[in-house]
């Protein structure tokens, strides 16, 4: 490979660096988009969905395009806390989410990943797949001029790096600002892709066509630890998969692919897959700390973008459109400093202000607490018993028997605060949830 100069290198296919090559090149600018990958979206994971307004903003009228690679749009989405043996359920279905614009659909990434990737190259950007980014390239002064490959000669040389190679990035390492995250800083998310005929999709979940039902859930399913679930509806099959803090399966000794397997077993979730065939199985660490994990964003010749910023927001399930937005104001921050003749430090933290005044950084900092709670909190008690609780709650609240109602409810009560440490366990607990989703 002969050492070519470029405007910039970006290190990574996936949402975060496609759209910063896209947003780049667009703009006329030579750039290379490496990805170690056979092809974008090869290696990487995700629950199965994304959203419509940062697609076009980055894209506009992408979403209406025949070759956009989604399965069905959402028209549900419902959240369940689930008992051993039981659920309590909150959900929301709307018509408006049936009507075009769609607000968010369920995909796979290995289809959506190589499609944005693909508008990146039509916009002009240099594919160069299946090659490993092994280094930065550093002049005297210290500053980033490039990197070096896996490949024999491959050494490219550009302006500006742009790493956007996921979450235990080794590039954003070698740089120093991005330290080995703690176990209570990230998540092990596993994953399943169950095929289903779509007729049983739609006849199970109360479908129409391509509508499509998102199920996010806790409770007994994360077996005393702190995590979260997810059920997406795809056309023809359904992704299901519980992402755990790394930090507590350590404590547990629980093996994901057991952790999952119980998943299935529950009665609530059984049923729903019940007949479908396992295709494809994955796993992958998800980025957890927020805001107040976020290296720096920006220095001497480089940015960082989506995962390898730490830019998920885990409490609204939400990362790849976080990704899209970094990599797009990383994009324009560099096409700017381009056309000013700057490529200084100081121009490129216009990227860091950027995503700081965004709702990426606005939404990161509202729950920057919510990793701290998290952490001073018995997950077996939150997870297990006050959930466990909750669904004793409403199996004695909706039995119909001859005891007076006012004794039954007094009994929930005391139920619930037993559940919660007491009284003042139930307040504190109230308290310091609000404040860790309130900034």
């Amino acid at each position: 490979m002969a050492k070519e100069h470029f405007d910039a290198v970006v290190v990574g296919a996936g949402p975060a660096g496609a759209a910063a090559a896209y947003t780049m090149a667009k703009a006329g600018l030579s750039v290379v988009l490496l990805d170690r990958g056979e092809f974008p979206g090869a290696k990487n994971m995700f629950g199965g969905i994304i959203y419509r307004h940062e697609l076009e903003e980055l894209i506009p009228g992408c979403t209406q395009e025949r070759t956009f690679p989604v399965e069905r749009h959402i028209t549900e989405q419902r959240y369940w806390l689930l008992g051993p043996e039981s659920v309590v359920s909150i959900g929301h279905k709307h018509e408006r989410f049936n009507s075009e614009p769609y607000n968010a659909w369920s995909t796979f990434r290995v289809k959506f990943d190589p499609w944005l990737a693909g508008k990146a190259e039509e916009a002009g950007a240099l594919p160069i797949y299946q090659t490993v980014a092994t280094g930065l390239i550093r002049d005297r002064s210290g500053r980033v001029i490039g990197v070096h490959t896996d490949r024999e000669d491959g050494d490219l040389y550009a302006d500006v790096v742009v790493i956007a190679d996921g979450v235990n990035s080794l590039l954003a390492e070698e740089l120093g600002v991005h330290r080995t995250w703690r176990p209570d800083e990230v998540s092990l998310a596993v994953k399943e892709v169950i095929a289903l005929p779509r007729e049983t999709i739609e006849e199970r979940f109360n479908l129409e066509g391509r509508e499509g039902t998102t199920i996010e859930f806790l409770g007994a399913t994360s077996q005393g630890m702190t995590g979260l679930g997810f059920l997406y509806t795809n056309r023809e099959s359904i992704s299901l998969g519980i992402g755990v803090m790394v930090s507590d399966l350590m404590r547990s000794g629980v093996k994901p692919y057991e952790l999952l397997e119980s998943v299935k077993a529950h009665p609530m979730i059984r049923r729903l897959i019940k007949g479908g065939e396992t295709k494809e199985y994955s796993a992958h660490m998800i980025p957890e700390g927020a805001w107040r994990s976020m290296p720096k964003l920006a220095g001497d010749g480089w940015v960082i973008c989506g995962d390898a910023a730490q830019m998920v927001n885990f409490v609204h399930r939400e990362g790849t459109n976080l990704a899209m937005a970094s990599g797009r104001m990383a994009g324009e921050t560099i096409v700017e400093a381009k056309a000013n003749g700057d490529l200084s430090a100081q121009a490129l933290a216009a990227y860091e202000r950027r995503v700081r005044e965004s709702f990426v950084g606005k939404d990161l900092k509202k729950i920057q607490r919510m990793p701290e709670f998290l952490a001073s909190q018995d997950p077996k008690q939150l997870f297990d018993g006050l959930i466990g609780a909750l669904n004793e709650a409403a199996f004695r609240f909706f039995t119909v028997d001859s005891r007076p109602k006012a004794q039954t409810h007094k009994e929930i009560m005391q139920d619930l605060i037993q559940a919660a440490g007491g009284p003042g366990g139930l307040l504190r607990l109230a308290w310091r949830g609000w404040r860790a989703i309130n900034g």
